[in-house]
This record gives C-alpha cells, structure tokens and sequence, in this order.
C-alpha cells in the first residue's frame, strides 16, 4: 500500500485528491498538510468527507512527510511548493506537483510570467511533464512530476495530433477556452463573487495568462519548432468544466474522416481521450471525470477541435493521480474509472 500525504489539502484539488484516493485501492491517505494556523477536521473544511475520512489537517512539517509517507501531492500555491518539495525529494519521497513551479523548464520564463525568482533551478531540470498521453514513458522513470496546468491539458490534447505530423500552419493557432469559476481556486475576490459573476460571461487576462507560455513550451516541444499561440480565456457561471474551441488552418486540404483517424491512432493507446464523431463535447459529459472529450470539423484548409474536460479532474488532481500510478507502477486507469 502506497502511503500518500497531501500538502494543501484545504483547496479544492486537496478535496478532489481526497475523494479519488479513498477509492483507491492501492493508496493511503496518511497525511493532510495545510498552511492554516488552526488544525481543522478536513470534514470541517470540506463537509462533503464527513463519514469517509476521519483526519485532522497538520502543519506542513517535512520531517513528519518523510517519516509517514512513499508519496507526495503538493497542492500548495506557486512558490510555495518550492518551499517543500526540494525536502520531499532529498527524503527520497516521489512528488506530484499540482502548482506551476515545475512546468515552465526556462527559469527566466517562469520569472516573467509569475513574478517570482525560482529557487529550486536544480530540480527544475529534472522534473517531468506530466501529460501521460505524452509523456508516459518518461513519467514511469520520474521522482517528479510537474501536473499541467487545466487550460493547457484541454488544449494540448487537442492540437497534439495535428501539430506534431505538421499539418497545421503554426502561426495561426486560436485557443478560445471557458472556465467554471472553481478554476480561480477556493480563495474569494471581487470578480469572483456571485452577483458579479453570474449571468455573465467575461474573457480575462487575455495575452497575459500565465498558463500560456506552458502551452506554447510542449507544442514547440511536438513541433520541433517555436510555437506562439493566441489564447483568450473566459471565465462562465458554472462550478467546474473547461470548453476549448480551437481553431486552425491546416498546411493542406484534410477530409472530416482523415483528421478523425489520425485523431483515433493517435489517441489509440490513451484510456481518458475520448474522440466523439457525432456530436459535440459539453462540459457535463466530462463532469467529475479523468477523461477528455474531442471532436473534430474539417472544412477546407480550416479546421475546428472541441475539447471538454473536468479542470479539478483532468485539469488536476485526476490527472496527478494518473501520473502517481505511473510512477508506482500501478495500472494507469487504477481508482480513476
């Protein structure tokens, strides 16, 4: 039995990493970190668990991790988790990182784009990408995993196939994505709250979001060549869910049915990809689910993808979990279907 701690276990990837791994058979729960100055229940922060698991939440101390547990989830804010996980890793623990300290591999990029100096450069060139469809076979060797971000899996899964055989022009990549507002993470702001954003649908840090430069970072990586896409995120009235509609030009005329079975060879090996033919994704077909949900309209030298995903799920902790089972040695789908 794997035994797993979670840091930050407060916020809603903590809760959803929760709810998955007690339905896990091969891992246990046996510490819940948090940053709070008070030591809560976990069924107090997120009543949902009351029954399920009876765990008081513990200060973040590392000599308690490395003395309790095989595994880590960090769920802390970016930063913060550079602050942990360099001793998770000297303690010879296997950590998921579920913030963005380990994702962008140019330090100096991280820097701009978060505004924050990276202090952990040694690991940073180590760490692992941690999109299985991808990279799977570089996740089973790692001791750390960097989770993607929720905007880039949906829009990665999505260009993947066409971007890496070289069928669409590179300069020309529109990423339009919605997000439910649990994407913002648990803590309130203005924009956040109900009578602002109910009823509406607002675009937002458009050029300057900061998972961004992650997309444009494994795209170049499939396409051997730079990679800058435009990407304008939305932010909907609904809990969870991310719907991308990317747009494209291909390098050359593409028939409905080829770009289908590229998709399906492509994705022929990938349990949680899921290619619809005959409609189109909604974010209720992947709510609470690891899988993500693709269709495909070719016209011309035009082509549209829709990708719909769970962002707490396949947008982040489901996905840390798919990557845990890799690194254990598990069965990929294990206590995820």
């Amino acid at each position: 039995m794997l035994k797993v701690a979670i840091l930050g276990a407060t916020g809603y990837t903590g809760r959803e990493l929760i709810k998955i791994l007690l339905n896990h058979p091969e891992a246990q729960i046996v510490y819940l970190g948090t940053r709070r100055e008070d030591r809560p229940q976990i069924s107090q922060i997120h009543p949902e668990l009351t029954g399920r698991i009876e765990a008081a939440c513990e200060k973040l101390d590392m000599e308690l991790v490395a003395g309790r547990t095989d595994f880590v989830f960090s769920c802390l804010p970016h930063t913060a988790s550079m602050d942990f996980v360099p001793q998770c890793l000297d303690a010879g623990l296997k950590v998921v990182d579920i913030s963005a300290d380990y994702r962008l591999r140019d330090a100096q990029i991280y820097e701009k784009w978060y505004e924050a100096e990276h202090t952990d450069i040694q690991h940073l060139a180590e760490s692992v990408y941690g999109l299985p469809e991808l990279f799977a076979d570089d996740i089973t060797k790692a001791r750390l995993v960097a989770n993607p971000g929720c905007y880039p899996t949906g829009a990665i899964l999505g260009l993947a196939p066409l971007v890496s055989r070289g069928l669409i022009e590179l300069e020309n990549i529109i990423i339009d994505a919605k997000s439910g507002i649990s994407g913002a993470g648990r803590t309130p702001s203005p924009t956040l709250h109900f009578p602002e954003c109910n009823e509406s649908v607002a675009a937002y840090n458009v050029g300057v979001h900061r998972h961004t430069p992650e997309m444009d970072q494994i795209l170049s990586q499939l396409a051997e060549k730079e990679i800058s896409v435009t990407f304008v995120p939305h932010i909907v009235p609904m809990d969870r869910g991310i719907l991308s509609t990317i747009y494209v030009h291909l390098a050359k005329e593409i028939s409905q049915g080829e770009v289908e079975e590229l998709f399906a060879d492509f994705y022929k090996e990938a349990p949680f990809v899921l290619l619809r033919k005959d409609d189109l994704p909604a974010t209720k077909d992947v709510w609470g689910t690891n899988f993500c949900h693709l269709a495909l309209r070719s016209f011309g030298r035009k082509a549209v993808i829709v990708s719909a995903i769970d962002n707490l799920i396949k947008g982040a902790s489901g996905q840390a979990v798919e990557n845990m089972n890799l690194m254990a040695g598990f069965e990929r789908t294990e206590g995820l279907l």
